[in-house]
């Protein structure tokens, strides 16, 4: 098997273009806050690209959750992060060395970047070989790395990096210091009275005594006495410099481009399973979805938004998780309920499923099948927007009509609380009008609405309900569950809003 990348199997599969923007409808799942999240602490991967592009079939997601898999093993995963502290050593010494003036202070940087290079890749094609590998990528990967580390190049390199350190190693000199001058001299065995002077002086000591000595910063950079100083040694030890210059010219593209992308792609896995593990910790489960681009009967059990547990595990506060299931002709989920009782979050969760399933990575839930989208397609709630000069039902009807005209078999739609700014009668209409459609497409709905007659409206949709504790209806319990729709979610939000309430009434009657 030919390794062309640890994110993708094929060589077409991968990114032609990295995109640099969040698809348009992140915001509104949240998914904005959970990348950003997972790729907190790894900008210098620039990872984000990756969770930017969703994949479009179910090898290409079972590709990615074997490599996930192999990394789940501790062994594994640790070998591959000692492998990536190495590179970041790596990297920081070719930066030091593109930042620093003084040539021979430049050429020792690179000379030890490389050497932690060689060092990197000989140690993890050693780990790699006694690894319990089982995925497609992580074996494939292995035997490129095996057989780069045995290479006629790598060994070269290799071989001229440990002959050149040790070269420069072998120089040994003196200075002299004399007043405001300095001279630089090779080193002819003269011997060191450095101990024979502080036994002579030993005696005189006298319980604890002021320390005279010199402290030196301990800086990264030479000064411009040090440079002069290698610039002598450099004179009159001038092969090994000479040999270090010409090593430094010749190997200037020592960095595979295979190996350096690896070090890179493989951070999406780590980083995202370095992410879960705050949420399996609080025992929350995460589950390798079922995923196809043909089936649309779909379901997922004890699934929750990853975005809101994020902020509730945080501080401290326990999350709720809910189930779906579509079977047969169901393609169309209509949540209603009482306000602030779950039902954008479910809208939210049915979106980030999906979007991270056709990312190959695990999804919050015990247990998923989950469909493979071409788009996702979201309208939620926006503030009116003055220099469009649209009132905000017309801004609603474009975006909706914008959405149906591109929306797909195999797309995604989203709606919350759509139209809200007009009459339940004309809400009414527009909404069966726009429900029509999206049956008509085939598309996959979650629509979050108060009116229960889109949950009844065919054998297309199921009805969704945000439940309150039995004996206090204005107690939420975040539980979204699969029954049909009362009608007294919409009636108690119209008697809050309007104040009509038991307890308003009592108020206003002066009870």
């Amino acid at each position: 098997m030919t390794f062309h990348s640890i994110l993708f199997e094929r060589i077409e599969d991968g990114i032609k273009k990295e995109t640099l923007e969040a698809p348009i409808y992140f915001a509104d799942l949240n998914l904005d806050q959970i990348i950003d999240a997972i790729t907190a602490g790894k900008q210098e991967y620039n990872l984000k690209p990756f969770f930017y592009t969703p994949l479009k079939d179910a090898d290409s997601v079972k590709y990615r959750h074997e490599i996930m898999q192999d990394l789940e093993n501790e062994a594994i995963f640790e070998n591959v992060n000692s492998f990536a502290r190495k590179m970041r050593a790596m990297r920081e010494h070719v930066m030091q060395a593109e930042r620093l003036y003084y040539k021979h202070e430049k050429e020792s940087w690179f000379l030890s970047a490389v050497e932690i290079y060689c060092d990197a890749v000989t140690g993890l094609a050693h780990d790699l070989t006694t690894a319990d590998l089982k995925s497609h990528g992580f074996l494939a990967f292995r035997e490129y790395v095996t057989n780069y580390a045995k290479s006629n190049y790598f060994v070269y390199l290799l071989t001229e990096t440990e002959k050149v350190k040790a070269d420069l190693s072998a120089v040994k000199y003196c200075v002299l210091i004399n007043d405001d001058s300095f001279t630089v001299s090779k080193y002819k065995s003269e011997i060191d009275y450095s101990a024979d002077v502080e036994a002579a002086f030993a005696k005189f000591k006298q319980g604890a005594v002021k320390d005279y000595g010199i402290i030196f910063k301990d800086s990264l950079d030479m000064n411009h006495i040090e440079a002069k100083i290698v610039e002598f040694v450099a004179r009159l030890y001038p092969a090994p410099f000479l040999n270090l210059d010409n090593y430094c010219r010749m190997n200037a593209d020592y960095l595979d481009e295979t190996i350096a992308a690896f070090d890179r792609e493989v951070q999406f896995y780590m980083a995202y399973l370095d992410f879960i593990a705050l949420f399996k910790h609080a025992g929350l489960k995460f589950c390798y979805p079922n995923v196809s681009d043909q089936c649309k009967e779909g379901y997922d059990r004890e699934g929750f938004d990853l975005a809101l547990a994020y902020s509730l595990i945080s501080e401290g506060s326990s999350v709720v998780c809910n189930d779906f299931y579509l079977k047969d002709k169901e393609r169309i989920f209509v949540v209603s309920g009482p306000n602030q009782g779950g039902k954008t979050t479910f809208a939210r969760t049915f979106g980030q499923l999906h979007y991270l399933a056709a990312m190959g990575c695990p999804v919050p839930g015990s247990d998923a099948r989950l469909f493979l989208f071409d788009r996702i397609f979201t309208h939620f709630e926006r503030e009116e927007d003055i220099t469009n000069l649209r009132g905000k039902l017309q801004d609603d009807l474009i975006r909706i009509h914008d959405i149906l005209n591109r929306a797909t078999p195999n797309s995604i739609i989203i709606m919350n609380e759509i139209f809200t700014s007009t009459t339940l009668k004309d809400q009414i209409f527009l909404s069966k009008k726009i429900i029509e459609k999206i049956i008509q497409s085939e598309s996959l709905c979650v629509w979050v609405t108060f009116i229960d007659d889109l949950a009844s409206f065919g054998e297309q949709t199921v009805s969704m309900v945000s439940m309150v504790v039995p004996h206090n209806p204005t107690l939420r319990t975040y539980k979204i569950e699969r029954r049909p729709a009362d009608g007294l979610a919409y009636a108690m939000s119209i008697a809050e809003k309007y104040r009509l309430t038991y307890d308003c009434l009592k108020e206003r009657i002066g009870l």
